[in-house]
């Protein structure tokens, strides 16, 4: 990727969700909602403090996070969607 994300900022890649429920039936494009999960693609340096201080990010790439809805701003590169998004807007760390 030829974006690298400023200061506290990330980048996230959705996750695509399956058209079809557990019990077989197929989900139609308009029926589907954004899903609110992505794996971390870029992640900036960090927040800088009123201190001058660079307080660095918790994520890293390859994370799997969870956001709200309607978090970020979506960008299209290299025929890909993403999103760019705070460190704010994401609500957690999904572990395995």
């Amino acid at each position: 990727m030829n974006l690298r994300p400023l200061q506290d900022r990330i980048i996230v890649k959705r996750v695509e969700e399956a058209t079809m429920t557990a019990g077989g039936l197929y989900i139609p494009e308009t029926a589907k909602e954004k899903p609110q999960q992505g794996e971390v693609v870029a992640v900036g340096n960090g927040k800088r403090g009123e201190d001058g201080k660079v307080y660095p990010i918790d994520l890293k790439v390859g994370d799997k996070v969870l956001f709200g809805k309607y978090a970020g701003s979506e960008v299209k590169l290299e025929g890909e969607d993403y999103l760019i998004m705070r460190e704010d807007d994401i609500l957690g760390v999904i572990e395995k």
